[in-house]
């Protein structure tokens, strides 16, 4: 088995938090000054960890029931290249998408930056179609 490094340890408190939906414990996991890169969610501007917090917050609110798992972590340094998946029912408005009760399941990818033992950065990417598809708000869905 291979050995676990800092960063996936890091990683691996991260998902159990976001999971358990124990937000206190990012205090813990994540920079103040937190910043998040995504351009699938450009209306979600995270630039320090309460605004993280918040955006947890706001899609569990669309999917209570999401797990996020990180499937694949490589470090590099002061860095680590994730691959994960996330799953959620939607039982809550996602933007101008009303819910409908689907389910959906997808990959996304990221990388992570560490400052000071916490998470300083993240870039985070996935499809957008693909989701959307999967919970009927596309024609044909």
């Amino acid at each position: 088995m291979a050995e676990t490094g800092p960063i996936r340890a890091l990683l691996q408190r991260l998902e159990d938090a976001m999971n358990a939906r124990e937000l206190d414990l990012l205090d813990d996991i994540v920079a103040e000054d937190f910043v998040r890169h995504c351009q699938a969610t450009p209306d979600f501007d995270v630039r320090s960890r309460e605004d993280f917090k918040d955006f947890l917050r706001q899609n569990t609110a669309s999917f209570p029931d999401n797990v996020q798992t990180f499937v694949q972590v490589v470090e590099d340094g002061d860095r680590a290249g994730i691959w994960a998946t996330y799953e959620g029912t939607q039982t809550g408005p996602l933007g101008p998408f009303p819910a409908w009760g689907r389910k959906t399941s997808f990959d996304f990818g990221g990388i992570v930056r560490v400052e000071d033992g916490k998470i300083a950065e993240l870039w985070v990417t996935w499809d957008n179609m693909v989701i959307l598809g999967q919970l009927g708000h596309l024609p044909g869905g």
